[in-house]
């Protein structure tokens, strides 16, 4: 199997085979990200990706999920996915679901056309950086898109059938402006559905635009009580149906996945008593988190 540069994939994805597609990040300007910032972006050749889902049959039978790494794999054009996963079916033809990274403008770059095209090829389960529903935030972390365009993008997935998964980052407006993060994030959330929802914590990792904006006094980062109170202001305000949450990524301080809206008072019983933990010294906040 050939993998170049750094490889990432979600933690929810541990069990599931991986496939390069591309390499790197097709964007790679997040404030916050280091994640990809020696990595150069290129596109795998058709020939080179056949032969590694070759390699797979010798070690699958059957194959019914794969993940194409890498960053935002989706920011391929609808005829080359296409092209994959016909040679993904043709070999593995039980393959029930095609999962990668997405951003909002690699959705915004395909037709609506092409969203039903890929559904069919059975791309429909993608991992989208959604990070936040506050419009400064989006804009301050250069996510490549704006709030209206966050909103309008999930909802050509939801016409076109394709799931999205969205992660989520705590913390991402800085100290003092948490609770209306949350609020502007449920919002989003609650009319575009998303199929699971993953927590992240805003991490200030070196190197990062974000970190030199801190040095220089230009971001304040929320502390980790402030994201534990977002969070659960997060919880509260979110309305969805048997929708899985999960904040047990590592750069979080409180870890816990529940099943909304069944498990919001036992999430926030754990987030309540990490918050009293940290008050009382009994939990140390993390001074270091880990990269997403």
């Amino acid at each position: 199997m050939k993998f170049t540069g750094s490889i990432y994939r979600p933690p929810l994805e541990a069990d599931t085979p991986l496939l390069q597609v591309t390499s790197g990040c097709a964007h790679n300007k997040c404030t916050f990200c280091t994640m990809y910032k020696n990595d150069k972006f290129s596109v795998e050749k058709l020939e080179q990706i056949e032969s590694d889902v070759l390699e797979l049959k010798s070690y699958y039978r059957n194959l019914t999920r794969i993940f194409l790494v890498n960053g935002d794999a989706f920011v391929l054009s609808a005829n080359k996915l296409k092209s994959i996963s016909d040679i993904l079916i043709k070999h593995f033809p039980m393959i029930e679901t095609i999962s990668m990274y997405a951003s909002i403008s690699n959705i915004r770059n395909k037709s609506d056309e092409d969203l039903l095209m890929l559904r069919e090829a059975r791309i429909n389960d993608l991992w989208v950086g959604v990070e936040s529903g506050y419009e400064p935030a989006l804009i301050h972390m250069n996510k490549g898109h704006n709030l209206a365009e966050a909103y309008r993008e999930l909802e050509r997935l939801n016409v076109a059938g394709i799931s999205h998964l969205h992660g989520l980052m705590i913390g991402v407006a800085g100290s003092g402006l948490g609770i209306e993060n949350a609020r502007a994030t449920a919002e989003l959330l609650n009319k575009t559905k998303p199929g699971l929802i993953w927590i992240c914590s805003t991490g200030i990792f070196e190197g990062s635009e974000l970190s030199k904006e801190v040095e220089r006094g230009y971001f304040t980062p929320a502390t980790e009580i402030e994201m534990l109170e977002e969070e659960i202001e997060l919880i509260n305000k979110l309305d969805l149906q048997d929708v899985m949450f999960y904040s047990n990524h590592p750069t979080n301080t409180a870890k816990f996945y529940g099943r909304m809206p069944i498990h919001n008072h036992e999430m926030i019983n754990v987030i309540n008593k990490k918050i009293e933990d940290l008050k009382t010294g009994l939990a140390v906040p993390q001074k270091k988190r880990l990269s997403l």
